[in-house]
């Protein structure tokens, strides 16, 4: 059913004949509302505004006399009254007229967007293409800024390699002449053990024959010259040393900055070689805030040139060096000749028979050999003594491991439990007691043998005494180097 809306209060009756009045009595209609409609207990108005289609709608229009009577007349002839409330106010929202303001107002937005649209469209275009212009411009001039970078390092490279090249080959010549003066400082060393065992020999002389004769005299001279030839070449040795060690830093840096410029070659080159469309370009966010850089092209050019004129430096000192050792070689030798040929000339036959002082070292030396012998078997019965402790200890570690299997409360810290413990310290003490002595027997062997050898050494020297002059002191002068070994060549 439809109702209009109005100020008055609407009333619900059964069907009678239209009154004179346009609203019945009140009273009139209680019996039959009760009688058509249950009550129900309503915990909300039926007249609320929030709610108007609970019950009955809303008019569109307002209401007028007319039709509300013709209405109202309308149900009063219904067969079937319906449930009604009363209505305080209208619900009619918006007037024609702001329907009408509505549509112009959404036509005109729409008209104001749509220039806006295209306005934003048309400098969007236009921006689009002046920033890839100016940013194709900015790739080319990083391009064409990384080949020059590229030829700047390739130059300072090819620099860097002559030099290294250069340094490479001085090193190797100071290495070659180094090894001469090596060779020949250790041929000095056999004249001049000659010349000590002769002097050595001649002290051993007994009773008249010790006498400080020209021949003595001359040997001192010839220890005195070879030990100053000695010292001239450990000298020079020296500064081959640091020279060669000052020429391998030179070209250490020279690597080093030739590795770098390598690695800068190539990265800048796979830069230049880079494009829009390579392989591997991603993004690095916040790449272009790290500033890595230690160094601006002048300091980067002067760093190479430093290094550059470091290495020639060091090679022009390593030449000079290399001229000084083989002047001092030829010296060296000439001097070591004279005066060999000087004592060789003064020696005459002068024996002292040292048999007392070869006795002694020969019984010495046989008790010296039995105590090593004796040595020896003690060292081998430790070792078996420790390998048996290790049969014992074996076994105690064995059964303690064993009994750690014991299942809940038979794991108990009985007697078995406490003796198995103190016999693995105890047998493990016994072990590093008898190690202990096996180490201490080891250092006696070893200060026996160090002691064999020197009474062997003693015993040979005391036999060359017996031969001093007419044998052992001219057959050892005989073997002195030549010229040719003195200079280092052999």
């Amino acid at each position: 059913m439809e109702f209009l809306g109005s100020t008055l209060t609407a009333t619900y009756a059964h069907p009678k004949p239209t009154p004179a009045n346009f609203l019945p009595a009140i009273g009139s209609v209680t019996s039959s509302y009760r009688d058509r409609f249950p009550h129900s207990n309503m915990t909300h108005s039926l007249s609320l505004p929030w709610r108007p289609s609970t019950y009955y709608k809303v008019a569109a229009d307002s209401p007028t006399l007319g039709p509300y009577c013709t209405r109202s007349q309308k149900v009063s002839e219904s067969p079937m009254l319906p449930f009604v409330s009363n209505r305080t106010t209208l619900f009619t929202r918006y007037t024609p007229d702001d329907w009408y303001r509505s549509n112009l107002t959404n036509y005109q937005e729409s008209n104001t967007s749509q220039r806006n649209s295209e306005s934003l469209r048309v400098d969007t275009s236009r921006l689009i293409q002046d920033k890839y212009q100016q940013t194709r411009k900015t790739q080319a001039d990083s391009t064409q800024n990384l080949g020059e970078r590229v030829n700047d390092i390739g130059f300072w490279k090819s620099e860097i390699i002559n030099e290294l090249d250069s340094m490479i080959g001085e090193t190797n010549e100071l290495t070659d002449v180094k090894k001469k003066l090596e060779r020949a400082l250790m041929e000095t060393e056999a004249p001049l053990q000659v010349a000590r065992e002769c002097l050595f020999h001649r002290e051993k002389r007994m009773g008249i024959d010790l006498v400080h004769d020209e021949v003595e005299a001359d040997l001192l001279t010839e220890v005195d010259n070879i030990l100053c030839c000695q010292e001239r070449m450990k000298l020079h040795l020296d500064k081959a040393v640091a020279q060669l060690a000052a020429n391998r830093a030179s070209q250490h840096e020279l690597e080093k900055d030739l590795h770098d410029k390598q690695v800068a070659h190539r990265i800048d080159d796979k830069c230049h070689h880079l494009r829009n469309t390579s392989d591997g370009v991603s993004y690095f966010r916040g790449v272009e805030r790290v500033d890595a850089t230690v160094s601006v092209p002048e300091s980067w050019a002067k760093f190479t040139d430093d290094n550059l004129l470091r290495s020639q430096s060091e090679r022009a000192a390593s030449a000079k060096l290399r001229d000084d050792i083989q002047n001092l070689l030829v010296v060296a030798a000439n001097e070591m000749w004279n005066q060999f040929n000087k004592v060789n000339l003064a020696l005459t036959n002068r024996i002292a028979e040292t048999a007392d002082a070869k006795n002694k070292i020969q019984v010495h030396l046989a008790k010296t050999l039995q105590e090593i012998f004796q040595t020896e078997m003690t060292i081998e019965s430790i070792r078996k003594a420790i390998k048996d402790k290790s049969a014992f200890l074996k076994v105690a570690q064995t059964r303690l491991d064993e009994r750690t299997r014991r299942p809940n409360i038979e794991l108990c810290r009985d007697m078995a439990q406490l003796r198995l413990v103190n016999e693995v310290y105890e047998v493990d003490d016994t072990i590093q007691t008898l190690q202990k002595r096996l180490r201490e027997a080891e250092d006696t062997l070893q200060s026996l043998v160090h002691t064999k050898a020197t009474l062997e050494h003693d015993l040979a020297v005391k036999a060359n005494t017996l031969y001093i002059d007419q044998e052992k002191c001219m057959g050892m002068r005989k073997s002195f180097p030549n010229t040719l070994r003195l200079v280092g060549f052999c």
